[in-house]
């Protein structure tokens, strides 16, 4: 029998993952320092980024934790910086954090446009911004933004969260012309409807919970949500040296909610 080959795509390579104190992004986290990743767990959550990354040190791997607020130009050059002055480059940078507000247009406050627009497209912005520099000086890096399917498609009832996400995937598209001849890969993310504590904390909300959670399972013609896990392995492909040739691309993982 041959021996199981174990993939190690990220042996020393530094990567820095927003919201990696839950759900897609802790996920992100755990797989890549599963695949020898030396992990920067970044989130304002600063018990959820702490329990990351001693959950990735308890089983061998190497993390930090950081706690920052992406939407603030200080707090992201910090932690970027910080990686860069702890192991000497950023290989990888995950712009994963985002929240999602409900509402329809005119129902929209301003602060709640301001809110949704500053975490799920400036800081997507401002990461991309600090890191850039380190990547022109080491030769290359590669860029992986979470966006959404509601940056490819409209949603119901969330205007500004289709706005910031489709604005995340015009940045990234930019980012991949703007740095390919640095050997700089930009790609986003579009993952559709995912089993995460913000969908747990939107079914507590409603008045049908049960009924609601089968409603959104059954929006995707697979008949479920996705699991963090699946959508971290998307972003292990995009952030390898398996996906050299792509750059500037969407990769929508939905469970064929936009295949109708």
């Amino acid at each position: 029998m041959s021996a199981v080959t174990v993939n190690r795509r990220f042996v020393d390579r530094v990567v820095l993952i927003t919201g990696g104190g839950s759900g897609i992004g802790e996920a992100m986290a755990l797989a890549f320092a599963h695949e020898g990743g030396l992990v920067v767990v970044v989130d304002r959550d600063a018990d959820g980024a702490s329990r990351v990354a001693s959950s990735i040190v308890a089983s061998g791997g190497l993390a930090v934790a950081e706690t920052a607020d992406v939407a603030l130009a200080s707090d992201m050059q910090r932690v970027i910086d910080g990686a860069v002055a702890r192991w000497g480059r950023l290989d990888v940078l995950c712009n994963n954090a985002g929240i999602g507000i409900a509402a329809v247009c005119h129902e929209t406050s301003e602060s709640d446009w301001d809110l949704t627009m500053a975490i799920d497209l400036k800081g997507v912005f401002l990461g991309c911004k600090y890191a850039i520099p380190h990547m022109l000086r080491q030769g290359g890096g590669v860029i992986c933004n979470t966006s959404s399917v509601a940056g490819q498609v409209g949603v119901l009832n969330r205007a500004a969260y289709c706005s910031a996400k489709a604005g995340v995937v015009g940045l990234t598209k930019s980012i991949a012309i703007d740095y390919a001849a640095h050997n700089i890969r930009c790609n986003a993310l579009l993952p559709g409807t995912v089993d995460s504590p913000w969908i747990g904390k939107v079914l507590a909300q409603q008045t049908d919970p049960v009924g609601e959670r089968a409603r959104m399972e059954a929006r995707q013609p697979v008949g479920r949500m996705g699991r963090p896990e699946e959508i971290a392995q998307a972003a292990l492909y995009l952030c390898s040296d398996d996906a050299s040739y792509a750059t500037g691309t969407g990769l929508v993982i939905d469970g064929g909610l936009t295949a109708r």
